[in-house]
């Protein structure tokens, strides 16, 4: 009859409840297990995709290509290049001594050199260097009418639409007629603009001095005029020693304010993904993977079908479905990518007379590489789904949720500010200090500012009345006052957390009892520790000790008493223990205290009835 009233008001007996929260328990626990057999396969995927030597390689190049100077002015290298006149130095300096490698330290004919060039004596030049040109047209912006007596010409900042398609100079090369861009290349993101593929395009020869003379007789033709905007080198490596291949680009940007501007990269990949016996385990942890992505995909479309909408009222289905997305994701782009490989690595290879263009294959490669490790962040994100089982880690996720609403208002708060002064900062200092250029830039500057890295010295240079102000103000509002204000209000609420855990207000670790629990048997079953009482012996135990206290004095309305609290003890348990409870944060009622209240013997038998 008490358990038809149970259920009638909409409850479930005990041991229902304890057998669907074992079953919740041991679910949650093969789902842990599980997970963590797929991160560790994820892991072992991403991992062994990096490889330490593309590091070096990197290293290596660039020190060559960037840091060597200009044979008779040790001051000038291609980190530093701000003329035209500097940009040929470059060119026929330290570019060309560093892509043709034909002899030996000792002057010798290197060996097998199968007419290619043998960078550093291990790094092998795929087909031939390429470099390139964009320009735009004259008259693309206007000159003022009080100035056309001065000036009459004007070059614009690149754009497609600016650009310049017509042939110019001498007109009969490849590098005095445009060449229409290819729709599949992507394009260059740099400092002053976006930049397509195409162009005026010259190639290299394999030929030390031919190459030289290509530079001479382009400087006496001037194929850089006032109209061109950007220059790329392009050329790639390949190291059979670490199968490696290195792409390089070496950027000049011209922009319309004059001078030069000059950026790299430096694309170290691993093209040819399948050689030694490694690389097979790491192709078997790609087939795990998609089979892992298999079943969880499955999972939660069945979740999805069983709750319904219900489903999309948790935070953690909403990393889930990203974390699936992300996944799905990095499939199609390593797919992709396979196939890019396959179709182009063989052609690309035989042309050695060509300019091989690995950069597209770079590219997504690289995207790939971006895309893995965003999935790999938010692999091991999920991780705090589990974390319920662990006191301290749950403190964390509590005081975090706790304080969410007081961190969103304060927010708004701080970042009404911190616009203000990044606006601020650009208008005053961003024609004269480089942090504060852009935007953007002054936004980056003043959280570099609160982390203690500025450049006080700059701003007070490029105004010495409102630098100085500026950044007072800055260091008092924002460093002293609102961040100190964020640090309170997460100590404030952790120290809520804390004392409400103290007197019993916490969740209850069912998971992490029940690690202990399987522990604890597995030790006892290796005879490592011994048994625990069981609930008979602790029975038992408590009526002796009832009758232990009737010898020592203790009278009936004591004992009672003592019962009392007990009782009142497991009451409180179960409201803030256990996991029937919806609500584990009620407080404790005036009169539930009172009735707690005993004096100093009745403690003293209550512990030893609850031993």
């Amino acid at each position: 009859m008490a358990e038809a009233s149970r259920w009638h008001r909409g409850g479930a007996p005990k041991h229902s409840l304890h057998y669907s929260k074992e079953v919740e328990i041991r679910t949650t626990l093969q789902e842990l297990a599980l997970y963590f057999i797929f991160l560790i396969n994820l892991c072992i995927l991403t991992f062994g995709m990096v490889n330490p030597h593309m590091y070096y390689l990197n290293k290596v190049m660039s020190s060559l290509f960037l840091d060597t100077s200009v044979p008779g002015d040790e001051r000038t290298n291609f980190k530093s290049i701000r003329s035209i006149t500097d940009f040929w130095k470059f060119m026929e300096g330290p570019l060309l001594e560093g892509l043709y490698w034909d002899t030996w330290y000792t002057n010798k004919t290197l060996y097998d050199l199968k007419n290619t060039s043998r960078i550093y004596y291990e790094n092998i030049l795929l087909g031939v260097p390429r470099v390139r040109q964009l320009k735009v047209r004259n008259n693309t912006c206007k000159v003022y009418s009080s100035l056309q007596s001065l000036m009459n010409e004007c070059y614009d900042r690149y754009t497609s639409k600016n650009e310049d398609l017509a042939d110019f100079g001498l007109k009969v090369e490849t590098e005095w007629k445009y060449a229409t861009p290819d729709s599949t290349s992507p394009w260059h993101w740099g400092f002053v603009g976006v930049y397509r593929n195409g162009g005026f395009i010259f190639t290299l020869s394999k030929s030390k001095s031919e190459t030289k003379n290509k530079f001479i007789n382009l400087q006496l033709n001037s194929w850089i005029t006032r109209g061109t905007r950007v220059i790329f080198i392009d050329f790639s490596l390949y190291n059979a020693n670490v199968n490696l291949f290195c792409i390089i680009r070496l950027v000049a940007e011209f922009p319309a304010t004059g001078g030069i501007i000059t950026s790299w990269q430096f694309n170290s990949v691993k093209l040819l993904r399948y050689v030694s016996y490694y690389d097979y385990i790491i192709a078997s942890c790609e087939i795990t993977f998609c089979i892992f992505l298999i079943v969880f995909t499955t999972q939660e479309a069945q979740k999805v079908r069983e709750f319904k909408s219900a489903y999309f009222k948790s935070v953690w289905n909403w990393l889930e479905l990203l974390l699936l997305v992300l996944c799905f994701v990095t499939v199609s782009f390593n797919v992709y990518c396979n196939i890019q490989i396959f179709l182009l690595l063989g052609d690309l290879l035989k042309n050695t007379e060509k300019y091989s263009d690995f950069y597209f294959l770079a590219y997504w490669h690289t995207y790939y590489n971006n895309i893995i490790a965003v999935t790999i962040f938010f692999a091991w994100i999920k991780i705090f789904k589990f974390i319920s089982f662990n006191k301290t880690m749950s403190q964390l996720s509590s005081t975090l949720s706790r304080c969410i609403k007081d961190i969103v208002g304060f927010a708004i708060m701080f970042f009404i500010i911190f616009f203000a002064y990044a606006q601020l900062g650009f208008l005053v200092f961003g024609s004269q200090v480089d942090d504060f250029s852009t935007f953007q830039n002054a936004i980056f500057a003043q959280f570099r500012i609160v982390l203690g890295d500025f450049n006080f010295a700059g701003i007070q240079q490029a105004n010495r009345i409102l630098g100085p102000i500026y950044f007072i103000t800055f260091i008092f509002f924002v460093f002293f006052v609102l961040l100190n204000m964020f640090l309170a209000i997460i100590n404030d609420t952790y120290s809520e957390v804390k004392a409400d855990y103290s007197i019993g207000r916490r969740p209850d670790f069912e998971l992490g009892k029940m690690i202990k629990k399987s522990y604890n048997n597995a030790l006892e079953k290796l005879r490592l520790k011994k048994p625990e009482e069981g609930e008979d012996e602790k029975s038992a135990k408590s009526g002796d000790l009832v009758e232990r206290a009737r010898r020592e004095g203790f009278d009936e309305n004591e004992i009672q008493s003592a019962k009392q609290m007990k009782k009142w003890k497991e009451r409180l348990e179960k409201k803030y223990y256990s996991a029937e409870i919806q609500d584990d944060y009620q407080p404790v009622t005036q009169q539930e205290f009172r009735d707690g209240t005993t004096t100093k013997y009745k403690m003293i038998l209550l512990e030893c009835l609850t031993k």
